[in-house]
């Protein structure tokens, strides 16, 4: 993925949770066009005032990520579906480990990213969806100071704690899809506990650089 699309993705609040993080309580009931431009906007006002963030200070921006973006995402729906069969055949210790260790990638990759964010704007098309829908896109486009529009859209599912974000088009390629070659690809080559050392192993090594726009 191109580090412009990664920065869009993470200023549109697209990033992984774990269960223990809890929405506030307004959010389930917030529709869920209304939940995405509420977020993305929180985010990128915030990236924006914050001289700190825009240097590249990672605690800022590490807190920034846990606090506004991970509690309105679905972790574990997200490393679920881009496993694919292959989630069945984990056991519910290996199915946490991978939940963790993909999130964890996915932090440092969008934080990374956070520290670019300079004159985007986000456009958000007509939403469509069915009152009783249950699984929802929402599309939208970021307005770059140069060079052509960038299509974004989400899909979301409804869940007890209201509206989450489980998968992200940028540039006509679903996020979820496009691990699901990695991992299939690891997980041949290793198993499941191949796909989670790969994941830990890259994880310790952004770990100890400074904070960028990593790579997949």
């Amino acid at each position: 993925m191109k580090p412009i699309a990664q920065l869009i993705v993470t200023a549109a609040a697209a990033a992984f949770s774990t269960s223990a993080i809890v929405a506030p309580a307004f959010a389930a009931a917030e529709a869920p066009d209304q939940l995405v431009k509420r977020v993305s906007s929180d985010v990128i006002d915030t990236v924006k005032s914050d001289k700190d963030i825009q240097g590249g200070n990672r605690n800022k921006i590490m807190d920034l990520v846990n606090s506004k973006i991970l509690p309105y995402v679905d972790a574990q729906k997200m490393t679920q579906q881009a496993a694919g069969r292959y989630w069945r055949q984990a056991s519910a210790e290996q199915q946490k480990q991978l939940s963790d260790e993909f999130r964890t990638l996915l932090v440092y990759t969008y934080s990374g990213a956070l520290a670019q964010i300079k004159n985007e704007t986000v456009e958000f098309k007509p939403f469509r969806a069915d009152p009783a829908d249950n699984d929802v896109e929402v599309q939208s486009q970021v307005n770059m100071s140069r060079g052509e529009p960038i299509t974004l859209n989400y899909r979301l599912s409804k869940t007890p704690q209201g509206w989450k974000i489980y998968d992200i088009n940028v540039l006509g390629a679903w996020l979820v899809q496009t691990y699901s070659s990695t991992f299939a690809s690891e997980i041949s080559k290793g198993g499941i506990d191949g796909l989670i050392k790969k994941l830990h192993d890259r994880n310790q090594q952004l770990a100890s650089k400074p904070l960028q726009s990593p790579q997949k």
